[in-house]
């Protein structure tokens, strides 16, 4: 994928990618200076083998420092979130080695370097030029007949009651409405949509305005089912995920599966138009909190004193 002169020289006075490149510099200069000091930091012994990976771990990173910081590039970010899958390991298999000794320090190393992880994953993804077209589509059949069904869509500030990544619809207009979400790695996006298409009973359809964060639309149809008393509910999305087919895997990889998740908001509304509510898991009735999701499961509905401490 090629970079522009433009959007290097945007990249050379980011502060996130300028950060990440003195992150690379002040982690490889003591690796490189002192390679067995800082294995033992690490709660590894500092053996030829340890010294020796890691010297080449320290090289690496002032190589991902001077590209970030000399002529910084998506790739440069890359090598980055490829270096960081790669300590992961070597740091795993130093846990799985230890004897008890060294070990807080090789536990507290692992989730330094886990963090670290996440923010060079949302740089990469976040400040690669392009995007991957993605379609959706999912279905399912509520016993409900298509009128109720499409008023409870209807109503789009309820959205974010089944759908999990929505924090907020806010109704601006006839037509339009002003959208809140949560995206992959902790981002929150924002845009305007236009409803494109409304049939009473039969379909809801949607874009987002010029300018928007994420450039989507949508459609969602209420078809009949056989026996003329349950509905059909069939939805198409289609986006554009920022970072093109890299940034799509490794939004995968981190758990953020756009066809998982319209399975679970379809399941969810699903229950609401059945039951009225959301029935969690006794398991965990408060859901899912790190991603507001619902285990999906077969059970009552929460007792009062349940929900109250759901909600607590």
């Amino acid at each position: 994928m090629k970079t522009s002169a433009r959007s290097v020289s945007a990249l050379r006075h980011d502060p996130l990618v300028r950060g990440l490149g003195w992150a690379s510099a002040l982690l490889g200069i003591p690796q490189v200076a002192d390679p067995a000091g800082f294995a033992r930091r690490l709660g590894a012994d500092g053996d030829p083998r340890n010294r020796l990976v890691t010297a080449a771990v320290g090289v690496r990173e002032l190589t991902a420092a001077a590209g970030l910081l000399g002529r910084p590039r998506p790739a440069w970010l890359w090598s980055r979130v490829g270096g960081d899958v790669m300590d992961l390991a070597l740091l795993a298999r130093a846990l799985r080695n230890r004897d008890g000794r060294g070990a807080a320090r090789t536990v507290a190393a692992t989730a330094a370097t886990a963090a670290l992880t996440v923010t060079d994953v949302y740089a990469a993804v976040t400040r690669t030029a392009g995007s991957s077209p993605v379609e959706l589509t999912a279905a399912t059949t509520v016993t409900r007949p298509p009128e109720e069904v499409y008023d409870l869509w209807h109503d789009l500030e309820r959205l974010p009651e089944f759908m999990a990544h929505l924090d907020e619809v806010r109704v601006t207009g006839l037509r339009t409405s002003h959208w809140t979400a949560s995206a992959p790695f902790g981002r929150t996006v924002e845009w305007d949509a236009e409803t494109t298409h409304d049939l009473p009973g039969q379909m809801i359809a949607w874009r987002s305005a010029q300018g928007a964060d994420i450039a989507h639309s949508g459609e969602v149809r209420f078809v009949p089912a056989p026996g003329g008393q349950d509905t059909e509910i069939h939805v198409t999305l289609r986006y554009d995920l920022p970072g093109g087919a890299l940034g799509r895997a490794a939004a995968r990889y981190f758990g953020e599966e756009p066809h998982q998740q319209l399975d679970d908001d379809l399941r969810r509304f699903k229950q609401i138009a059945e039951v009225g509510e959301i029935v969690r898991s006794e398991g965990a009735p408060g859901g899912k909190r790190a991603r507001g999701e619902f285990p999906q499961h077969p059970a009552q509905p929460l007792t009062p004193d349940e929900l109250k401490e759901a909600l607590a």
